[in-house]
C-alpha cells in the first residue's frame, strides 16, 4: 500500500480548512526544499537579498494563506507545484509588496543549514539554466534527506562509528586494501564489511526512494521522478 506522505496530506487539504496536520507537512516540505527555490531566484538574475526576501515570502504565503486550494497540482509532483506556484507568485510581485505585507518580516521558516548565500557562491559559474539548477538542487536536497535519515538510524541503533566508517562508501568504490584497512579499525573481517556495504547502500537508496515518494501524489510517479532525480545530477 502507497503510504500518505506529506505531500498527500497537504493535496487532500488544499480545498478544506486550514489544518494543524496539513501546515506541519507543508513546513517541513518547505523547509526541506527551501533553498533550490532561492537558488532558482538567484540565477534568474535577484540579488542575494532580494533572493532570500522572495524566497521567504513565497513560503510565507503558502503557509499564511489558503493560496493551496486555487493552485493546480501539476501531476501530483512537489517539485513541478512549487515551481509553478513561484513563478506566479514571481510575475505578480510588486516593490510595494515586500517585508511587511510578507509576514511583517518574520522569518517563518529558521534554517539550521548555512546562509543560503554561502552555499550559492559555490554554485557553477557556467550559465546553467534556472530551472536546471533547481532541478540540481532539488535531487541534492532528496539526498541529504535521505542521508539524515540513515545517519538518524544508525544513531538510534547505537551504531554511528560503523555508519560514519562506511559513509564514504555509499558513492564511491573502495580503493585497493581500502576495506582491509577499514574492518581491522572496526574490529570486523573485509568479507563482513562488504556484506555491510552492501546493505548500507541498500538501505539508503530505499530511504532516497521514501524521500522521492513523499513529494509525488501516486505510486505510479516514483520511478519516473527517480529517472529524472538520476538525470537532474548527471553532467549537463
Amino acid at each position: 500500500m502507497f503510504a500518505t506522505t506529506r505531500w498527500t496530506l497537504v493535496l487532500a487539504a488544499a480545498s478544506q480548512s486550514a489544518s494543524p496536520e496539513r501546515r506541519d507537512a507543508l513546513e517541513q516540505l518547505c523547509r526541506a526544499y527551501w533553498y533550490p527555490l532561492y537558488a532558482y531566484i538567484r540565477r534568474r538574475g535577484h540579488d542575494a537579498y532580494a533572493a532570500e526576501d522572495l524566497t521567504q515570502g513565497f513560503f510565507a504565503r503558502l503557509l499564511e494563506r489558503d493560496d493551496l486550494a486555487g493552485l493546480t497540482r501539476e501531476g501530483g509532483k512537489f517539485r513541478s507545484f512549487l515551481l509553478t506556484a513561484l513563478g506566479h507568485f514571481l510575475a505578480n510581485e510588486h516593490e510595494r509588496n515586500r517585508a511587511l505585507k510578507r509576514g511583517g518580516g518574520q522569518v517563518l521558516i529558521s534554517l539550521d543549514e548555512p546562509h543560503a548565500e554561502d552555499r550559492h557562491v559555490l554554485e557553477p559559474a557556467h550559465a546553467e539554466s534556472p530551472d536546471r539548477l533547481f532541478d540540481r538542487q532539488w535531487a541534492l536536497a532528496l539526498l541529504e534527506q535521505a542521508l539524515r535519515a540513515l545517519a538518524e538510524e544508525h544513531a538510534a541503533a547505537g551504531t554511528q562509528e560503523v555508519f560514519v566508517a562506511l559513509r564514504p562508501f555509499l558513492t564511491r568504490e573502495p580503493e585497493a586494501g581500502e576495506y582491509a584497512t577499514v574492518a581491522a579499525r572496526l574490529g570486523l573481517a573485509p568479507g563482513t564489511l562488504a556484506v555491510r556495504v552492501h546493505r548500507l547502500r541498500e538501505r539508503y537508496r530505499q530511504l532516497v526512494r521514501a524521500a522521492v515518494a513523499d513529494t509525488v501524489d501516486s505510486p505510479l510517479e516514483v520511478d519516473a521522478e527517480m529517472r529524472h532525480l538520476l538525470a537532474a545530477l548527471s553532467p549537463a
